[in-house]
């Protein structure tokens, strides 16, 4: 699943604490920081985990401001574990 999150998402631990609740949920994927100020998710689990993480991401952590959220199903990748992209 891709998940793009826009608002107030960067500078805010958002990539971090995506990280952490995804592997909560035990959720394999990355995240990273677009250039456009949106961040972006690449995730692999059950149906039950992934809507878990969507709707976490709606609300994200206690700083984060989102303004909205898109999400759309991707072919099943494999990840190792769940990494922060930093570009």
């Amino acid at each position: 699943m891709r998940i793009i999150i826009s608002g107030k998402v960067q500078g805010v631990y958002y990539r971090q604490s995506t990280r952490e609740k995804s592997m909560q949920l035990g959720i394999s994927g990355i995240v990273k920081n677009l250039t456009n100020g949106s961040v972006e998710v690449i995730a692999s689990g059950t149906s039950d985990q992934l809507n878990n993480l969507v709707e976490w991401c709606k609300q994200g952590p206690p700083k984060a401001v989102v303004s909205s959220i898109e999400s759309e199903e991707l072919p099943y990748q494999s990840f190792d574990g769940f990494k922060i992209i930093r570009q």
